[in-house]
């Protein structure tokens, strides 16, 4: 007898009755993004840094001093952990962390007032500018949270705390009918 796996998302089962068509304020959960933890070593911060941006379809994350997350959804984690290991290996390292975290796309007119009941950060566009990236808690969780548009962020949380900070951010976008769902 052989027993198959579904390969269900952590989320499936919060996300259950929030789905619909998506209003202007929308939280999506992005099903099965690459991401990479990348630690540069000592002295070799800028360089690092200028070798990650130059990986094509890739985006990459301010974690902290010489640490990054590399993060993509058009690339498989073969491809990306190709090109990393390309660069010189004596600067950086990395591993993969796409299992152990979930990506949460908000967007919207009303995203930053929605983000400013669950994050310490001024989040205002001469602040936290499009491209910026920062750690922080959000929901009481440690995330990484990047501007990635006009009205348009990014939380990277840890899987195990995804349900919770998805919970609590739903809850505090209803006042704004924030909707959810799977990223296509």
């Amino acid at each position: 007898m052989s027993v198959a796996f579904q390969n269900r998302h952590v989320l499936e089962d919060h996300i259950s009755g929030f789905e619909a068509a998506a209003n202007p304020n929308h939280l999506a959960v992005l099903r099965r993004p690459v991401i990479f933890s990348v630690l540069g070593k000592a002295g070799d911060q800028d360089d690092v840094l200028a070798s990650l941006k130059a990986i094509k379809d890739v985006s990459v994350r301010n974690v902290g001093p010489r640490e990054w997350l590399v993060v993509s959804e058009a690339l498989g984690a073969d491809s990306v952990a190709r090109d990393l290991f390309k660069l010189d290996p004596a600067r950086l390292s990395f591993f993969e962390q796409s299992d152990g975290r979930v990506l949460l796309r908000i967007s919207g007119p009303s995203v930053r007032r929605i983000l400013a009941k669950c994050v310490a950060v001024d989040l205002h566009p001469q602040v936290f500018a499009e491209g910026q990236s920062a750690s922080m808690l959000c929901c009481h969780v440690g995330a990484n949270v990047a501007r990635t548009g006009l009205d348009r962020f990014e939380i990277i949380v840890p899987r195990s705390y995804a349900g919770s900070v998805f919970e609590e951010i739903m809850e505090i976008g209803r006042e704004f009918a924030l909707t959810a769902g799977f990223a296509d």
